[in-house]
Order: C-alpha cells, then structure tokens, then sequence
C-alpha cells in the first residue's frame, strides 16, 4: 500500500478527508506519484467492481450516511478535493476511465459540477480489488454485512476465494461466517435492513438462523419489514425483525429455504421437495453442462452412501 499512502501523504488536506496510515501487504503495481493525478470530467469515469457499500447506493439509507456525505462535499466545496480517488483506464471505451475507489467523493464532484482529482493507475482486476479493499481499511471500516455482500459481489465476478479473504483480511472461518449471512437472508431484505453499521456477526447470524430453521421466509419477512417503523435505522430495523420473527412458530407458513452455493447454481428445499437449477449461461455454463451429464450418476452414488449409513443407524 505504500504507493497509495504516500500519495495521499503529500496530496496533504484537512483531517476530515485525510486517509490514516494503514499497514497492508504491497501493491507494487500502485506506485502512485504527483505525476500520475490528473483532474478529470466526472462524467468520463465509470463505477466498475462489486459494490463494497450499502449506504447511499441503496434506497436505504441511515441518516449518518447522509450527513457524512453531506459534509464531505461541503468540504469539498469550500477546499477543494485534497484526496485523490483511484481510476484506471477502461478497457473497452478509448478516453474513458474506471473508479476503483472513491466512489463518495466522485458523486460529491459530480453534483458540484467538478473535475475530480484522479490517480490513475493501469491495473488488473485482483490488484484493483486490493486497493479497494486496503481503502476501506484505511477509511471506514465495513460492516459485517457489507462485507459479506462485498465478499458475494467478488466471488460472482469469479474471483476466488483466496482472493476474497485478501481483500478484506480475513480468515477462512470469517469468510464462512459471511456466506452463512449471504447464503440464507435474502439479498431483497438485506437491501431493506441496510448495513446495520453497530450490528455484527451475531445478529446478522441470529437473522440467518431464522431462515435456516424456516421460522422466517423472504415473503413474511418483507411483510414484517413494511410494518417497521420507516425512521428507524438499519441497526433497529434488522433487531426489530429478528424479534418479530423469533416470536413466530416453529415455521413460518409455507415457508422455505434457498440456498445458493454458487453463483447461477439455486437449491430450493420444501416441505413437500428439493429442487436443484443451474443457470446454462455466465460462469458456471460448463459446470452446468458437465452436470447434466454426470448428475445421475452423482445421484445414486449419493443415495447408495445414504442406504449404507442408514443400514449402520439401524444396526
């Protein structure tokens, strides 16, 4: 990261937009410097990567998020920009660029009317995803259920798993803490709880166990959400749907589970079926292919190891 924190060092600016110092593995391929930061038309640069954020990219949004920005882009107003954002030339557009990091004040320069002072750097997908990772470090910590979706989003751009633990310095039990979240709520309630900013992994597991046991399905889960007072934060909105669901039975009325090991690949369990879909398209195309050809045998494999520990059970 020295690359990037040295050129944040000297681009100076007041404490509200200076980044700390953040030790990280190297990026050598980010050996940023004066000359490499360019002032550039807002509207030449486009958002690229997963999203790392639930707070103004979303229609939730808690009233700190709103003030932050708020104040972010009066600053830069009455100061100017004093941090660079991070960018890289686009691949496929000539003349346009890609924001890998600094998104928030990129939309501040945008509504003002700005150029926005940019580091531009030529960098493959996994280093870029690096910094994006190193700069929420360095600035504003994610939330656990930030970083669980930002973890999803990686991993469905087909990045694997190693990866995903680099960028957010985690270990192998953390990123299995994050996929049981990611894996059992549902993305669609997510979105309306928001980030839960004070929630950490306890609760967002509580909510996930809910769905695990079938006490919440996403259909009783978005009445409940509508019946939540609207003003209330993302920290109270996920506590007052855990609480409301924990008062249900042990089911919810035809409820459901929905897992998604994989990215196109869905597993729906019933009380009456289970059903496996793969998408034939995106990522997982050959995987679905060799599948269908081979599932029936993976099948009656699966049931004679089933028959034999069940003839051990009864013995």
């Amino acid at each position: 990261m020295s690359g990037i924190a040295s050129t944040i060092a000297r681009s100076g600016g007041p404490a509200s937009e200076r980044a700390p110092k953040t030790s990280a593995p190297a990026l050598g391929a980010l050996q940023g410097s004066i000359a490499s930061i360019r002032e550039i038309d807002p509207s030449l640069i486009d958002d690229w990567g997963p999203k790392d954020r639930l707070d103004e990219f979303t229609a939730v949004n808690a009233e700190d998020d709103d003030e932050g920005f708020e104040a972010l882009k009066n600053s830069i107003r009455d100061g100017g920009q004093h941090v660079p954002i991070l960018v890289r030339r686009s691949k496929s557009v000539e003349g346009r660029f890609e924001a890998i990091y600094g998104r928030r004040r990129l939309k501040a320069c945008r509504e003002l009317d700005i150029k926005v002072r940019a580091n531009v750097q030529d960098v493959d997908d996994a280093t870029a995803l690096l910094a994006k990772g190193l700069e929420n470090a360095a600035r504003r910590n994610l939330s656990f259920y930030e970083k669980a979706r930002f973890a999803e989003a990686i991993q469905a751009a087909g990045h694997a798993s190693v990866t995903v633990r680099q960028v957010l310095n985690i270990s192998v039990s953390g990123l299995s803490h994050l996929t049981k979240v990611t894996q059992n709520v549902p993305s669609r309630i997510g979105d309306l709880i928001g980030s839960a900013p004070k929630s950490g992994r306890p609760r967002w597991t509580d909510l996930a166990e809910l769905f695990m046991e079938r006490k919440l399905s996403e259909k009783v889960a978005l009445e409940l959400l509508t019946k939540i007072d609207a003003t209330l934060t993302s920290d109270e909105r996920l506590e007052a749907l855990i609480k409301e669901a924990a008062k249900r039975g042990p089911k919810a009325p035809g409820g459901s589970r929905e897992i998604t090991p994989l990215e196109g690949v869905v597993i729906k369990a019933g009380r009456g079926s289970v059903s496996l879909s793969i998408k034939k398209s995106g990522v997982n195309a050959e995987f679905a292919n060799w599948l269908e050809g081979n599932l029936a045998d993976i099948i009656k494999r699966s049931f004679a190891e089933f028959a034999k520990l069940n003839s051990r059970d009864d013995n």
